[in-house]
């Protein structure tokens, strides 16, 4: 089968939950013998690539423009989807849905991702948040069969949109490890192995990394730092705010960071950490959860779906109940945790995923 996949910036090593989502799914779905042509936004790629891992790549001018680079980008994308003959057109997240009732009409057979309710994230006004919330509703209506990534989801857009067929649980995934050391690294950045705490998302305000700085102060840190991998997509007052603010706090602030960097980060840590108010199911959790870290997260719906024990959980925007965390963590000795991952294999969800396409081509 033929399938053209948008509603992402792109692939590979591009920032964010969907990119991370689709670089793991495609080369996976591409190597079972589909043809699978991801269409990338040009202003996010770096490099000149026109096959990654068996998974053709197109390239599309949008606007960078957090309002409208999506919609724009995704208009082109079914276009393009539709010039070049596809079978399947894989919509993913809620924004880039808007465009489904177009591919529809153009007579493409849509798959449609529902990675959350991104309209209740703070960076949005009050005409983003209609327009993903649009976007939600055409993509509930009018997709021929919807992925969502977890329960939470699931029941949303049961009880919201009355969309009860063809609606498919696939959580996301996560892969084996990669252990590793970087001395060269850990000296540039002025840490050390065992001895520092990680945040690891984008710098926006629905993460709450501002909570973790704040708590990291209160806390007596014994010789231990907090690190924050990542960065935002658009500098905005939030993210200056919060780089001025860890950088008083003597936080460390690596930048974006992939590869062996990132690995050996999560190789070493004492513990990760994400304070957020919104998630759909955060590949950042469940990737420190395969490198066996001790973990710190916010009370919320899609992190209590993971199932991790009692004592992982905090109130969210409870700071004080956050440095009582980080501190029981920097006075134990260091150690790790064996979680049992086996429904986040990226391997089987690929399996899920195909079987979708294929229940498309008999209907």
């Amino acid at each position: 089968m033929k399938i053209v996949v948008t509603g992402t910036r792109g692939i590979p090593n591009i920032m964010g939950g969907v990119e991370t989502h689709c670089e793991e799914l495609f080369p996976r779905i591409a190597a079972k013998g589909h043809d699978v042509t991801v269409i990338r936004r040009k202003s996010y790629v770096k490099d000149s690539l026109t096959e990654w891992e068996g998974v053709k790549l197109v390239d599309i001018n949008s606007p960078k423009k957090k309002s409208f680079e999506a919609i724009i980008h995704t208009f082109r994308a079914t276009l393009k989807a539709k010039q070049l003959g596809a079978d399947v057109l894989h919509v993913h997240a809620i924004g880039p849905a808007l465009v489904i009732p177009i591919a529809k009409m153009l007579g493409l057979k849509v798959v449609f991702t529902h990675h959350g309710p991104d309209y209740d994230r703070d960076k949005w006004g009050r005409k983003a948040k209609w327009a993903l919330r649009m976007g939600e509703e055409l993509g509930c209506k009018f997709a021929d069969e919807v992925i969502v990534i977890s329960n939470v989801i699931k029941d949303l857009i049961a009880k919201k949109h009355g969309r009860w067929d063809h609606v498919h649980l696939v959580y996301n995934g996560v892969p084996e490890p990669e252990l590793c050391d970087y001395p060269e690294y850990f000296e540039e950045l002025g840490i050390e192995k065992g001895k520092y705490v990680i945040g690891m998302c984008r710098f926006v305000p629905e993460k709450n990394l501002h909570h973790l700085v704040d708590a990291f102060a209160m806390v007596k840190p014994k010789g231990c730092k907090l690190v924050l991998a990542g960065d935002a997509d658009f500098e905005d007052d939030y993210s200056r705010h919060l780089k001025e603010s860890a950088q008083k706090n003597g936080v460390v602030l690596t930048g974006f960071v992939k590869g062996r960097k990132l690995h050996s980060l999560l190789t070493n840590a004492r513990c990760y950490v994400l304070p957020s108010s919104h998630e759909g199911l955060p590949i950042a959790l469940l990737e420190a959860m395969s490198y066996h870290l001790p973990v710190i997260v916010s009370d919320i719906p899609a992190n209590l779906e993971v199932e991790l024990p009692d004592e992982c959980y905090f109130h969210l925007g409870d700071i004080n109940a956050l440095a009582r965390k980080l501190q029981k963590n920097i006075d134990a000795d260091y150690h790790q945790v064996d979680y049992d991952l086996s429904k986040y294999n990226w391997d089987h969800i690929a399996n899920q995923v195909c079987e979708i396409y294929e229940s498309l081509r008999m209907s």
